[in-house]
């Protein structure tokens, strides 16, 4: 079953750092090889403005999403042994 990442791309989470944090998610899928495991979309607004930037993983939700930090995030929710 494919993973299913959802980025919020709202105003307050793109301009706080989702621009940026989709350019990471998408060259990581495509470092990785990952086009066919994954379904990455974008949304308008995830309800959380105030947590933001945001982004979920399947049922679960990252806030306050940072450059530094996400590509661990994508390591352990992608690579994880189910």
């Amino acid at each position: 079953m494919k993973k299913q990442i959802v980025i919020c791309m709202g105003s307050s989470c793109f301009s706080r750092g989702n621009d940026r944090n989709l350019e990471i998610i998408e060259e990581f899928i495509a470092r990785h090889q990952l086009d066919a495991e994954v379904d990455l979309r974008g949304s308008r607004c995830e309800g959380r403005c105030d947590q933001g930037p945001v982004f979920k993983i399947d049922d679960k939700i990252f806030s306050h999403a940072n450059q530094s930090d996400i590509v661990e995030i994508l390591k352990e929710n992608l690579f994880a042994n189910d």
